[in-house]
């Protein structure tokens, strides 16, 4: 059995030793179970010997054909390829390659004894290749530069800050335990420090101190160099850097430079900067240990503030509060400052610098003060002009004469005394006004001093109700049942008041004895009372004095005259006649129905005896003429003229449309062409021309003077209607025709829309086509179409 470390063999041995993993017993075999486990083989990485033969494998078995060996695994057929390889026939297997232990450490194999048919001769046995490390990797830091910090003044030991290296060969071999060391130091500035001040732990890499003397005022930091070597120092070297920082420390309080200071403070300003006061400070700018906090030791009223500028550490004065130079002209401060920082043990042990800052205050011409803004007055509404409301209102700061006036009062209510302010009321207020809110009202007030500078102020006037206003009573007149007494009714009444509460309801409602007797007033509410009669009263009007009060201090009251109706009433209580007080209480609805009976026949009655008469007088035919209805002094008709009533019907369509009430109705005479038809009213000689019959033939002669007999006048129409129906220049029976003969030189006009002052041959008909077919016969007459 060969078991070699190495790849190349030792002196005593020239080949490589045989193993027999097959077989039942060997040296160095090992059985588990029913396999066989062959010692790992070791390798050593970087060998320059390649090939190499490792070791042989043979199957102690005796077979009658021939033994091929296989092998399998990574770096034969699996990656990384082609780092070993087996000889089929003898078993020999070879590093064709360089092994890398930091890429590959150990590669584990599979070996097979087959048939030349490929059937297997043995169960594959497990070759385990392990690749021994070399010191070919150099230890490196794992940055390129550390940085580090100390304090100040740090004592001998003091940690600073830890470096670290790494090595890429076996951690279990002397090849990667290191070892650190400080080579160099150089110090900021340069030659600063030339001591050793510094130390490593050789194993952890850890840097501390190692004297004292890091003063930041002296040295800023320190570069050093240090080195790292494998094989616990004796192996491969490797260089780094650390840069270590000297931090500041609170070891110096800031001064002030210088510590006293003159400043100027115009009044009544605030909220702005009157100087600056400067510190020094040794320690490291722009770190708490430099920053300056300032404070004001003697400032009672906290009229000034002051704060660090960043930049430059300055303190900045400012007034926050307004100065007053009458009050106080001048003022001293004590100012003093420390770090924003703690001062530190290691700092010397000195007293807190202060500063005197001497502030002089500078007059100016300040505006009048108000005592008050706004300025509050509560007056009654109807206060008495001339009434002091306010006095006293403002001052000047600079005892100067001041000037008062009113700018703003849009009621001219107020009045104000031009030197000393005092308001007074100019006259009585008005709570309705539109310029009262909420019983508020608002002006304004200015005041100016001698130097011209002003200032105004509001005045607020809340106004108090008064009761300025009585009562009055309403309504002033009504009606109350007869028996109002008896069934506990009467007029209810209220009243209104101007003012407001509380000087207006409840109110109170009374009769005096002595004004108004058999009457009296009940109280139903705080607004409304109810007058009643106290006995029961004849019907007719009485004047009931009633008295009204308010509820107002002091109360207002008025006295109110009542005009009361006293009447019959229905079961509903509304005021009738007496006639309709007992239809509407006794009589009931049946009693009503009989009296409209009856009153319809008398009117039916009577209608008939008017028939009658006027029948019988138009059958009177033997009255002697000269006595008739128409008699007059002179010869022309002294009859009215027969009035038209607006009715405009007719035609064959619209005969009804003519019944009108007159003395006389030709209507009842036959519709024939030619009839008489009474309301009209166009005068002879302005028809229309009938165009489909001759014309301009002689007319007969119409009955001109009235019959002088009543009773001839049956036959003076008679007359005329004969002498319109056989006259041929007449228009037909449906157009507008002579109602009756209306005097010579009338004044009138013709009541015709179709008739004119012009001749028949000016006229032009031709609308009548639009009319309608109520008027398309006319057209057909008359029309051009």
């Amino acid at each position: 059995m060969w078991s070699s470390a190495e790849c190349h063999p030792s002196e005593e041995e020239l080949h490589p030793q045989t193993l027999y993993p097959w077989r039942n017993q060997g040296k160095g075999v090992v059985r588990v179970k029913r396999d066989w486990i062959i010692p790992p083989i070791r390798v050593l990485e970087n060998s320059k010997q390649v090939p190499e033969d490792l070791v042989q494998i043979k199957s102690d078995k005796i077979f009658t054909s021939k033994v091929i060996y296989k092998l399998e695994g990574p770096g034969v057929d699996q990656e990384p390829k082609n780092l070993f390889e087996i000889d089929d026939q003898t078993g020999v297997i070879r590093c064709k390659r360089p092994l890398d232990r930091e890429k590959y450490n150990s590669f584990t194999l599979k070996a097979f004894a087959l048939s030349p048919s490929g059937e297997r001769l043995e169960n594959p046995t497990t070759i385990e290749i392990v690749v021994l490390d070399q010191n070919d990797n150099r230890p490196a830091f794992t940055q390129s530069q550390f940085v580090g910090a100390v304090a100040e003044f740090s004592v001998p030991g003091t940690s600073v800050m830890s470096v670290s290296a790494m090595d890429a060969d076996d951690p279990m071999t002397d090849n990667a335990i290191l070892s650190y060391s400080i080579i160099g130091q150089e110090s900021f500035p340069a030659n600063a420090i030339t001591k050793t001040m510094f130390g490593i732990n050789n194993e952890t890499g850890a840097i501390y101190t190692r004297d004292v003397g890091l003063d930041r005022e002296v040295v800023k930091g320190f570069r050093l160099k240090l080195q790292v070597a494998d094989m616990g120092g004796m192996g491969l070297t490797s260089e780094g850097v650390a840069i270590i920082h000297v931090s500041d420390i609170n070891n110096h309080p800031p001064q002030f430079s210088p510590v006293s200071y003159s400043m100027t403070a115009v009044e009544n300003r605030r909220d702005y900067e009157i100087g600056r006061i400067n510190v020094t400070d040794r320690d490291d700018r722009g770190t708490g240990n430099w920053e300056a906090k300032y404070f004001i030791s003697n400032d009672p009223n906290g009229n000034f503030a002051i704060t660090t500028h960043p930049a430059t550490n300055q303190g900045i004065l400012t007034v926050v509060k307004p100065l007053d130079y009458e009050a106080q002209s001048q003022y001293v401060l004590t100012v003093t400052v420390k770090n924003l920082n703690p001062l530190s043990n290691k700092a010397r042990n000195l007293p807190v610098s202060t500063a005197t800052v001497w502030i002089t205050v500078v007059n100016e011409n300040e505006a009048p003060h108000f005592r008050e803004d706004p300025i509050q007055i509560v007056v009654p509404e109807s206060v008495v002009p001339g009434t002091l409301l306010k006095s006293n209102i403002a001052f000047d700061p600079d005892h100067s004469d001041l000037r008062y006036e009113i700018s703003r009062d849009p009621e001219r209510w107020l009045d104000i005394n031009r030197d000393t302010g005092d308001i007074t009321a100019k006259r009585t207020f008005n709570m309705r006004s539109s310029y009262v809110k909420n019983n508020i009202y608002n002006a304004v007030v200015k005041v100016t001093d001698a130097g011209g500078v002003s200032t105004t102020a509001t005045v607020v006037i809340t106004l108090k109700e008064t009761n300025d206003f009585p009562p009055q009573l309403f309504p002033l007149s009504g009606y109350v049942c007869r028996d109002a007494a008896r069934m506990s009714s009467g007029l209810v009444v209220t009243a209104v008041d101007e003012d407001l509460p509380p000087h207006a309801a409840p109110f109170i409602f009374a009769i005096l004895d002595d004004l108004s007797t058999n009457w009296t007033v009940t109280q139903v509410n705080d607004t409304h009372g109810v007058i009643q009669p106290l006995v029961e009263l004849e019907a007719g009007e009485y004047a009931v004095t009633v008295l009204v009060s308010d509820s107002g201090s002091p109360p207002l009251s008025a006295y109110a005259q009542v005009n009361v109706t006293v009447c019959l009433c229905d079961t509903y209580s509304n005021c009738k006649s007496e006639m309709g007080a007992v239809l509407g209480s006794s009589v009931g609805i049946s009693f009503i129905a009989l009296i409209i009976i009856m009153v319809s026949i008398a009117l039916l009655l009577l209608l008939l005896l008017v028939a009658v008469a006027v029948t019988a007088c138009g059958r009177r035919h033997h009255i002697k003429k000269g006595t008739g209805l128409l008699v007059g002094e002179s010869e022309d008709d002294i009859r009215d003229n027969v009035l038209n009533y607006d009715e405009q019907g007719g035609g064959e369509e619209d005969e009804n449309a003519f019944n009108i009430d007159l003395l006389w109705n030709p209507l009842d005479a036959p519709s024939t062409p030619g009839s008489y038809y009474p309301g009209y009213g166009v005068p002879r000689g302005k028809q229309p021309l009938r165009k489909d019959a001759p014309h301009n033939l002689p007319s007969p002669i119409y009955p001109r003077k009235p019959p002088t007999d009543p009773s001839d006048i049956q036959d003076y129409i008679n007359d005329g209607l004969e002498a319109a129906d056989n006259d041929p220049n007449v228009p037909p029976y449906d157009t507008a025709l002579i109602y009756d003969y209306e005097g010579e030189g009338s004044l009138a006009g013709s009541l015709s829309s179709i008739a004119t002052s012009s001749s028949d041959g000016d006229q032009d008909y031709d609308y009548l086509n639009d009319w309608g077919p109520r008027f398309q016969k006319l057209a057909n007459m008359y029309g051009g179409r």
